[in-house]
Formats: structure tokens, C-alpha cells, sequence
């Protein structure tokens, strides 16, 4: 017998979490509907050359990589950017800029599985080509706000408070050209980008440790890493560190420009972070960057990262797509959910309606009523086995459905339907010909 068993940092999705991740899957593809964005998808597997040296060196090492049966070498996407890029570079002519899109999909990334990471996991992306002004970066901000804002409000309220962290690379280099460290700048974004996961101490050192580098210059890096919180309060703060340099005031005017207008596109202010210690750390981004964190897990790390990136599709085309976006971390944001909500239909919710089967002399009576019942707007189960209607409640009611619809020998012969609300055993009997238009009317009372 073979053993049945999963590879580490892969996973199967039993039905409650499947039925989690497609609540949340739905609520971003309505978000994104609303702004205009449009869906794309593109091939599991690229050519190596197309992914590797764009995350960066970690991230290379992380890439699943391979010699396919027809001896080409080639690699499992790492992410949802890359491709989009060598997709846009592709399909520019036929599309038009400026191109929006999401992307919905599974990728993979060989690093150390541990909570909400995983080494095959569902991206959520949308992105904008073809665009360099400040409107697309601000309604990026908009769209991550608004798509943190509807998982809250319609599937887990447990989110409903999070921070929008920002900052942009303009900043970061801007610094290290008053330090004379503009060389070094890969480097040294890098390790501040460890700064949650490792602490200062950890990363002074290695900034130290680097050629040109000084522990004046260290010293200053991490008080600048430091500034975070109110927008208009860390802005002013950090222009006298900028003192010198055109290319980080710039950025700072640019990211201060992008906070006003998302705050004038509907974005709470409180929730609009300014954190100059984000650096990201794939190497494409060239802006403004993006990290989000739920209030009441900051532990579980950023659930929704972006940001500008200019040059990426460069490598691909002459022609300039620069580009700024975002991903929704589903997985890791669904770690976060399997805590606080059972997964599956809501508990006892109105819309979930099962169709016991007393005897298979009642299956037309019951595939009939269910197809009435789907056709107003229901989510409809019929039992696919006759028991006794005990078994068949007792099944129901540990699975959240809000009624059972009873069709027996009784209810047939008198041209009826029982339905039994399954969280307060309340049981009504109506005619048969009203027993949509009452289904409905309980519904609605109850949403």
C-alpha cells in the first residue's frame, strides 16, 4: 500500500477551508470588478531565463527549476509580477496601455514552510501598465483598503482593523546617496528589510559589515528605519535626514502626494501608515511600496505587499511598461481566518437550504422543489441517500445550513412543505405552490 501523505509546505484544502478561500477569492474578484481591473492568467511553467534573476538571489534559490521532457530548461513561477511582465511585453500590441489586470493562481517557492507560508500558495494580484503618475500608485492604496475592508465586512470580521504601511524606494535611495552608500543599495534594503524578523542588533550588524559602510552610517540607516507612524508627522521627520538629496525629497513629496489622494478616494487616514523601514525584497520595485497588517495579528506578517516597478518588463521589451500593483497573500491571510471562523456555509445561514430524501419514491417531488428553490437565489443541497429525516437534520445542522425543506410521504399526499429552521428548531408547514415566495420572505427577515 502506498502512503497517503502530502509533500512538506504543500497541503490539501478539505471542504470548510476551500469553501474559506473561495469566500475570499469572490470578495476580491467583486473588489476588483468595481475598479475596472480585468482577469488575465498565464502558464504554470515559464522558461527559466524569464524568472530567474527578477526576485532577486534568494529568491532564485528558492525557484523550483527543472529539465522538461523536451530538454528546455524551465521554472515554476514564484510569483504573479514576473509573468505579468513577460505577459504584457507579449501581448502590448493587442491589449493598449494603460492595461490593468488581476490575476488569481497558484505559485511555488521552495523556502522553510511555517505559519501562513507555504511552498505552494494561492497569489491575488492586480497591477496597472503603461501608467507613470501618481494616480495609479494612490489607487492602489485605494484597492488594497477596499479589499481588506469587504473581507472584513463579508467574511471574517476579525479583520476589520489593519495599517497600510508605506514608503518608497526614491526615500531609501535618497539616504544612502547622502551616505555614500547608493552602490551598496540592494544590500542594504535587503537587511532593513529584516528589521520585523531578525530586530535592529541583528541587522546593524550586517549593514556594518558591509564595504563602505560605517556604524555612523549604520546608526543613521536605522534611525531613519525608525520613523513610522503618523504620515504627516514621519514625512516632516524625515526631511532633515534627506537634506542633500533632490531624488529622496522627490520621493518624499511623491509618497506624502500618494497618501492625500487616498485618503480623497475613501481611504480611513488612521489606517495609512508611513513606514520608512519597508523595503521589499525583490529587487524590481522602483516606487512607492506597499505592506499590510492586520491589527490584531502583526505576527503573521504582511497580508497584502506591492508597489511600483518601473523596469521590470524592460527586460523583455524596448518599449517603457512601467508598472505598480499589489498581492493579496490568500493563504497567509487564510491562516489568520481558519482561527477565527468554521469555514464552510455560515452558521445557520438563511441562503443554505438542505432537501432530505425520505424514500426514492420522493425524488421527483424533492429535485423539483430544489430547483425552484435555486432559481430564487438559493444554495441548495439534496441528500443523495434516503435515511431517516433524524440523521438527515443531525447532518445538517453540524454543517450550517439555515433550513431543511421536508418533502415525506405526509407533505406529498397533502400538497405541502415542511421546513424546519435547523438553529431554533422552529418547523412551519405551507402549500406546496407558496414554498418559495414564504422561503424567501424568511430569508429576507433574517439578512
Amino acid at each position: 500500500m502506498i502512503k497517503p501523505q502530502t509533500l512538506r509546505g504543500f497541503r490539501d484544502f478539505l471542504p470548510p477551508a476551500a469553501a474559506l478561500r473561495e469566500r475570499v477569492t469572490d470578495v476580491a474578484k467583486a473588489t476588483f470588478h468595481r475598479y475596472g481591473i480585468e482577469p488575465i492568467d498565464t502558464p504554470a511553467l515559464e522558461y527559466a531565463e524569464i524568472l530567474l534573476g527578477k526576485g532577486g538571489d534568494e529568491t532564485d534559490k528558492q525557484t523550483f527549476r527543472f529539465t522538461d521532457q523536451g530538454g528546455r530548461d524551465v521554472a515554476m513561477r514564484f510569483d504573479l509580477t514576473v509573468p505579468f511582465a513577460r505577459f504584457a511585453a507579449q501581448h502590448v500590441g493587442s491589449l493598449g496601455t494603460p492595461f490593468r489586470r488581476y490575476h488569481i493562481a497558484p505559485v511555488w517557492r521552495g523556502e522553510r514552510p511555517q505559519k501562513g507560508r507555504y511552498r505552494e500558495f494561492v497569489q491575488c494580484d492586480f497591477d496597472t501598465i503603461g501608467a507613470t503618475g501618481i494616480a495609479a500608485d494612490a489607487e492602489t492604496v485605494c484597492v488594497i483598503h477596499d479589499l481588506l475592508s469587504a473581507i472584513s465586512e463579508q467574511v471574517e470580521p476579525s479583520c476589520g482593523e489593519f495599517t497600510i504601511r508605506l514608503n518608497h524606494r526614491g526615500v531609501l535611495n535618497g539616504l544612502l546617496e547622502t551616505l555614500g552608500l547608493r552602490e551598496r543599495a540592494t544590500d542594504v534594503l535587503r537587511a532593513l528589510d529584516k528589521l520585523p524578523k531578525v530586530g535592529a542588533d541583528a541587522v546593524r550588524a550586517e549593514l556594518i559589515a558591509l564595504p563602505d559602510a560605517s556604524e555612523q552610517a549604520a546608526a543613521k540607516l536605522l534611525e531613519f528605519a525608525a520613523l513610522s507612524g503618523d504620515a504627516a508627522e514621519t514625512f516632516a521627520a524625515a526631511r532633515p535626514l534627506l537634506e542633500g538629496s533632490e531624488t529622496g525629497l522627490a520621493a518624499l513629496d511623491r509618497l506624502a502626494e500618494v497618501v492625500r489622494l487616498a485618503v480623497a478616494g475613501g481611504c480611513q487616514p488612521a489606517r495609512l501608515v508611513a513606514d520608512l523601514s519597508i523595503a521589499r525584497g525583490l529587487d524590481y520595485y522602483t516606487g512607492v511600496i506597499f505592506e499590510t497588517f492586520l491589527t490584531d495579528d502583526p505576527k503573521l506578517g504582511s497580508v497584502c505587499s506591492g508597489g511600483r516597478y518601473d523596469d521590470l518588463a524592460g527586460l523583455y521589451t524596448k518599449q517603457s511598461l512601467p508598472g505598480v500593483g499589489a498581492s493579496l497573500g490568500v493563504d497567509r491571510l487564510l491562516a489568520h481566518l481558519e482561527e477565527k471562523a468554521e469555514g464552510g456555509p455560515r452558521p445557520n445561514d438563511p441562503s443554505a437550504v438542505f432537501v432530505p430524501l425520505m424514500s426514492e419514491e420522493r425524488l421527483p417531488d424533492v429535485f423539483a422543489l430544489a430547483s425552484e428553490l435555486r432559481g430564487r437565489g438559493f444554495r441548495v443541497t439534496v441528500a443523495p441517500e434516503p435515511r431517516g429525516l433524524g440523521k438527515h437534520l443531525k447532518w445538517a445542522t453540524g454543517r450550517g445550513f439555515g433550513t431543511a425543506a421536508i418533502v415525506g410521504d405526509e407533505e406529498a399526499a397533502a400538497g405541502t412543505v415542511a421546513f424546519k429552521n435547523l438553529a431554533e428548531r422552529e418547523q412551519w408547514t405551507v402549500p406546496r405552490d407558496q414554498a418559495a415566495d414564504r422561503l424567501v420572505e424568511w430569508r429576507n427577515a433574517r439578512t
